[in-house]
């Protein structure tokens, strides 16, 4: 994806959101503030974690008003702790009030899922493992989720169904099983699409490695299980383990020598990080009602 094409749909994204919160104005801040009034705002951090958005943050207000500024302290991927001041908006009034709430529902989502990916990804650190996260995404927010989960330690697997070949097991059921839909996929799949084939048993592991699979999923196993299946593939595909992962079990998992942990909790499960637009102090108006 281009990068013009990412900013327009980020932009498209925000409006959309904008609009939800206020698709006939914002009543509350055009009762208090009727005129336009220069002032400023700090984000604060309320819980410690790790930080996911900001331009996402400093985005909603632009586009409610392009001269409004954020001024950021820290960066996207950094580790911020309670009290801490994250940065500074300035500019209309009017704009901050109205897309406050907004602008921090991105940040906190973000940030939250940054912040537990971060917890997992530690766990595997010194391992031969990679963590990776899915497409089980809140629908339309998965280009802000799995950026934030990458923010956070993670690889992102494939963005959509576009992005590669993964026979699930519906798809195996609907080709007539494994050795078919490998089959099926190597002769329609680009070549240079790598073929993942998912699998819960050790039977089905082998007809995947007979059937030249790239890399095998090893689909809600029991540990005993995985690591029959890990000894039975012996390096001749990638391994990627998933189902039920957790921040108790993950670096065990490790052990076992798979290639990749893919984890739905990164994005489906994670809570919010606790931040707070706070301390909104006023310059003033012009006499003409411009900003000064």
């Amino acid at each position: 994806m281009s990068s013009l094409s990412l900013h327009f749909l980020i932009d498209e994204h925000i409006k959309h959101a904008l609009a939800e919160d206020m698709n006939a104005g914002d009543i509350s801040t055009d009762c208090v503030m009727p005129s336009a009034c220069v002032g400023r705002a700090q984000l604060l951090c309320k819980q410690d974690g790790i930080i996911a958005g900001l331009d996402v943050f400093a985005r909603v207000f632009e586009i409610l008003d392009s001269d409004v500024r954020f001024e950021a302290c820290v960066s996207d991927g950094d580790a911020v702790c309670k009290g801490q001041l994250l940065g500074v908006v300035r500019g209309d009034v009017r704009a901050i009030l109205s897309g406050e709430r907004t602008a921090l529902n991105y940040l906190q989502r973000m940030s939250g899922i940054a912040t537990y990916t971060n917890k997992v990804a530690k766990l595997l650190e010194g391992s031969a493992t990679t963590l990776v996260d899915t497409r089980k995404t809140t629908p339309g927010m998965r280009l802000f989720e799995k950026e934030a989960a990458r923010l956070g330690g993670a690889v992102n697997h494939r963005y959509n169904l576009t992005d590669g070949v993964m026979l699930k097991d519906n798809h195996i059921a609907a080709a007539g099983g494994i050795t078919k839909a490998v089959a099926c996929a190597r002769a329609r799949a680009p070549f240079v699409r790598k073929i993942e084939v998912e699998t819960e048993t050790l039977e089905q592991v082998q007809e995947a490695l007979d059937a030249g699979a790239d890399i095998i999923m090893l689909d809600n196993m029991d540990r005993e299980t995985m690591a029959a299946a890990v000894a039975l593939i012996g390096g001749r595909a990638q391994t990627e383990c998933s189902g039920n992962i957790t921040l108790e079990n993950v670096a065990s998992i490790a052990c076992l020598g798979v290639d990749f942990v893919s984890c739905g909790t990164l994005t489906h499960s994670a809570g919010i990080l606790d931040l707070s637009l706070k301390n909104l102090t006023v310059d003033g108006v012009s006499d003409e009602g411009e900003l000064r």
